[in-house]
């Protein structure tokens, strides 16, 4: 078995990792920044190593220093998590020059999956359908102005080297397709250091569909079950589900295709490809190479630990299953929270944790960094814990989130707590009527607005009956009981959604 890893992230999915290898008995080595001395990552690893000062590009994105520390560790294996370095072929290929190995696929993979149009070549090799568009890049208005006459409008440009939504526009008319075409190579040059982009047919209102999948080093590959990530802002996952709303025979034909698929790549290691369906169409998107956030819910129905294969299978292990052995059981919900103010646009909040109250009971997981005092740095991403749920079917499942989130208390730190619990109350949601645009549709928002302001006007109520208190305690403890009951009967969410 390796002996120690090096794992390159911070967060909540370090100190997953760390669990992961704990259970394995491996060392693990945590990496931090300046604003990370204190983080929960550093305190559970076996060892810890300053990353020094500057910036993310000083720091979790510094490739050389990385190495240097897995040299002077002595560590044999680096996990990168997701983001920061984690689908970088570049990270890749300067570790296979070593004697370290990566957690991940091969530097080849990487560099052939982050061009989004290699990509969709190969899934239609698979044999799995992709979005109308262009073949290639866009090297033209006049290129890009035949596509869209065949495609029709509405379109979307993305960046060929491309993620987390940037680079990426809505066009509806031909009126605005230079500007649009023009912006989107400018910020795919800006971020990505490459201006490809291409065109495809705008697949509105979607679900996210996505398969899970293990590939080890000697030709056995899985795939582990599927998820849907529909609820979004922004195009980043809120709330992801497992399985999802796919019958059997559909969830078992679109895993065998992806099999495919990760086979023509020569893949390993752990990988999701991810799918847009509508009206009965499923079109291949990308496929993530990398561990996602969400796959707790996939552990949670299969009961496969999906970090700790990560880490055999790089310690050059078989898969331990074989197709048939795979089983789905029950239902999983994740609620990705995030310090962030949902009536501010979703705009990141940093501060010191002053209380902390996580949820218990049967079939609740919350895979967090936080604990009291900690204060959270404001210069990485808002995710700050994940809240996960099983249940026997999907409304116990919800029954049991409704539980769990009215006990998580995040004091010190603004976060989205309340916007999952607006979601639940949603008829939508709980009858799974979801897009990928659902918070615009169902003014998720707005309503949760109200209900904010509905919480302050019963507080002013209940501070304003406590001033008689004195002259007739309990007649006065009767009033606001009664008038809080009365509230709490009118700011249910299915009389709030009827609300302009």
């Amino acid at each position: 078995m390796l002996d120690k890893v090096l794992i390159v992230n911070r967060g909540e999915i370090a100190v997953r990792i760390i669990r992961a290898c704990r259970l394995l008995d491996i060392k693990s080595i945590a990496i931090f920044s300046e604003e990370d001395p204190s983080a929960l990552h550093v305190k559970m690893a076996d060892e810890a190593y300053h990353l020094g000062t500057g910036a993310v590009q000083d720091t979790y994105l510094n490739i050389q220093k990385i190495i240097q520390i897995a040299h002077d560790s002595g560590a044999d294996a680096i996990h990168p998590g997701y983001g920061f370095l984690s689908e970088s072929s570049i990270f890749a290929s300067e570790i296979e020059k070593t004697k370290i190995k990566f957690v991940g696929p091969s530097s080849k993979v990487l560099e052939e999956l982050g061009n989004k149009l290699i990509a969709k070549t190969y899934a239609e090799e698979a044999n799995i359908p992709t979005v109308p568009g262009s073949a290639g890049a866009i090297t033209s208005l006049s290129e890009a102005e035949s596509v869209c006459e065949e495609i029709g409008y509405p379109i979307i440009i993305k960046a060929a080297f491309g993620g987390g939504g940037k680079g990426m526009e809505i066009v509806n008319s031909p009126s605005s397709l230079e500007v649009s075409l023009l912006g989107c190579q400018s910020i795919a040059k800006k971020f990505f250091g490459r201006k490809e982009v291409f065109i495809e047919k705008y697949i509105s209102s979607p679900r996210h569909v996505e398969i899970q999948f293990l590939a080890d080093n000697f030709g056995n590959i899985v795939h582990i079950g599927d998820r849907e990530c529909s609820i979004q802002r922004s195009h980043q996952k809120i709330i992801e589900e497992a399985p999802s709303f796919l019958d059997n025979k559909t969830r078992n034909d679109l895993g065998e295709k992806v099999c495919s698929l990760a086979e023509k790549l020569k893949y390993t290691n752990a990988g999701t490809a991810e799918f847009l369906w509508r009206e009965g169409n499923l079109y291949f998107n990308e496929i993530n190479p990398r561990i996602q956030v969400e796959h707790p819910i996939t552990e949670m129905i299969t009961n496969i630990d999906l970090v700790a294969q990560q880490l055999r299978i790089t310690n050059d292990e078989e898969l331990a299953y074989k197709q048939k052995d795979i089983t789905l059981r029950g239902h999983a919900i994740e609620f990705r929270i995030n310090a962030e103010d949902p009536l501010k646009s979703f705009y990141p909040q940093s501060g010191v944790v002053s209380a902390l109250n996580i949820p218990g009971g049967n079939f609740v997981r919350f895979d967090t960094f936080l604990y009291p005092s900690y204060k959270l740095p404001n210069n990485y991403d808002s995710l700050i814990g994940k809240l996960i749920i099983w249940g026997e079917y999907r409304k116990e499942a919800i029954e049991r989130s409704r539980s769990a989130l009215k006990e998580l208390t995040i004091a010190g730190i603004t976060s989205n707590i309340s916007l999952h619990k607006a979601i639940l109350e949603n008829h939508e949601f709980q009858s799974r009527e979801i897009t990928t645009d659902f918070l615009e549709i169902n003014k998720i928002q707005e309503i949760l607005s109200h209900y904010e302001k509905m919480k302050i006007a019963a507080a002013y109520r209940i501070h304003t009956l406590n001033k008689g208190m004195n002259t007739n305690l309990l007649k006065g403890f009767r009033k606001r009981n009664e008038d809080y009951n009365r509230w709490k009967q009118q700011s249910k969410f299915e009389q709030q959604r009827n609300f302009p």
